[in-house]
């Protein structure tokens, strides 16, 4: 492959095709289904598909086809197949669903606008994950240009990804026999934890997402009647809290959340922190005097990606500062993010929680936990000797360094789907989340740059791998 042509060629078709159709895309709405719940009565996902397949189809790949599976209440997924030596097959992955607007953006900024400054596109969704369908094909259409043979190639284009990928187990059921058994399996919904060298992603944490609820009351009543008798619902939060999370130093409490790092992870951790250094906490948008828990970048690595961790995402019963009157309020709601070490087996987790929040309520309070989404994380398998070997000579080749690997502290609920029905696969995870890139959050980006080296990365590794054979 003739890296000088691949890059050009990159370049032009990204400037020219892909930055202006993710600008249409970012303008799509199209939240999960999570965050909404009416998104086939709205509309949105359907666009955002229409879009990417349309892209697809006007790539004009030889031996490509698509199509757009909707099973009934369901949402779609994009199944593409490209023909290719039939002996082995790569499975490529990526998704089209959002996460909601969020709030913070600046000025000049917004979820739905699409705005192109200093070499980064900004938007929801651009990073995560709509870039990777185009990065897919354009890898593919790198290869028909150097007449590059490669095995046959399926790619699936999920809706649900961040709702747990819900929907996807029985796609995968469905085109079981379409996909066949992939040798290798790219997924390009990950991070990189600097835009100066491939990442490749080793380990991905699980995570438990439910909402808690403590009841004390049918209704509000006057705070100065009821205080004092009337068990506050938020103190009652912080006592079933304080059974998971130290409050002090954020250590999760329960040890069956906890495992052993192996080692080889450790040094990983190791040596990415010593490719990082600071940068580990200092990407954060910290405020005044703000600190992180420690200035131990290792540390901090580790609890990112191999520790259990809690946040608390939204809120239900209490009203905004201007309309919170004297009321003790009769309930209130904590949305509740667990994220899980990667091999920790998430067998009967949620029912593991749900007792430990709801048993023994205080004040015999009603307590509910609803679990909504969650799943178990994934740790690669031992990377074959021609995989590294692509990965090193196509990093050093279009970003002129060395690549890296390191652990990811989200979770993509597909790799741990795909580990087990796939135990002798290879794994390339990689993506484009890097430092304040703040997928999820206000300001979200797409450093295109490093997108565009990244697909070549990636076009240089399928055809690797089908040399490899």
């Amino acid at each position: 492959m003739n890296s000088s042509a691949i890059r050009a060629s990159l370049g032009a078709l990204w400037d020219s095709s892909v930055v202006p159709t993710l600008q249409k895309y970012i303008r799509i709405p199209n939240q999960s289904p999570l965050f909404d719940p009416e998104w086939e009565k709205n509309g949105h996902m359907m666009q955002a598909v229409d879009l990417a397949a349309n892209w697809v189809k006007q790539q004009n790949i030889p031996g490509l086809t698509l199509e757009v599976k909707t099973e009934p209440g369901r949402t779609p997924l994009i199944f593409i197949e490209i023909d290719g030596d039939k002996s082995s097959t790569v499975l490529m992955y990526g998704h089209l669903d959002k996460q909601p607007a969020m709030v913070g953006w600046e000025e000049g900024l917004g979820a739905w606008t699409p705005v192109l400054r200093d070499g980064k596109l900004y938007g929801r969704g651009g990073a995560d994950d709509g870039y990777a369908v185009f990065a897919a094909i354009s890898a593919v259409k790198m290869l028909k240009e150097q007449k590059a043979a490669h095995s046959r190639i399926v790619v699936l284009i999920e809706c649900c990804e961040e709702s747990g990928s819900v929907d996807l187990p029985a796609y995968i059921e469905l085109l079981s026999d379409r996909i066949g058994t992939p040798r290798l399996i790219v997924c390009l919904d990950s991070g990189c934890g600097n835009y100066e060298q491939l990442w490749m992603t080793t380990s991905l944490r699980g995570s438990i997402v439910g909402n808690l609820t403590v009841e004390v009351l049918n209704e509000g009543v006057h705070s100065g009647d009821a205080s004092g008798i009337v068990a506050s619902s938020f103190r009652i939060l912080r006592i079933l809290l304080d059974r998971i999370e130290d409050a002090k130093t954020g250590r999760i409490i329960p040890e069956w959340l906890w495992v052993d790092i192996p080692k080889n992870r450790l040094d990983e951790a190791k040596e990415s922190a010593r490719i990082l250094g600071n940068e580990v906490w200092d990407k954060f948008p910290w405020i005044g005097n703000m600190q992180p828990l420690s200035k131990d970048n290792l540390e901090l690595l580790l609890n990112r990606t191999w520790r259990p961790a809690l946040a608390y995402t939204g809120q239900e019963g209490m009203p905004d500062l201007v309309q919170g009157g004297n009321v003790l309020r009769p309930k209130t709601s904590l949305k509740l993010s667990l994220r899980i070490p990667p091999t920790l087996d998430a067998t009967g987790l949620e029912q593991k929680l749900t007792t430990l929040l709801t048993s023994d309520p205080p004040y015999g309070a009603k307590i509910t936990f609803d679990a909504e989404k969650g799943g178990a994380g994934w740790s690669a398998p031992k990377t074959a000797p021609w995989l590294a070997s692509s990965i090193e000579r196509s990093s050093k080749a279009y970003y002129g360094k060395a690549p890296a690997t390191t652990g990811e502290g989200g979770s993509i609920p597909f790799m741990g789907m795909l580990g087990e029905k796939y135990p002798q696969a290879q794994f390339l995870i990689t993506g484009v989340l890097g430092p304040r890139s703040n997928a999820h959050g206000p300001n979200e980006f797409l450093d295109i740059e490093y997108a565009k080296n990244l697909t070549a990365c990636v076009a240089e590794v399928l055809a690797d791998e089908h040399n490899a054979k």
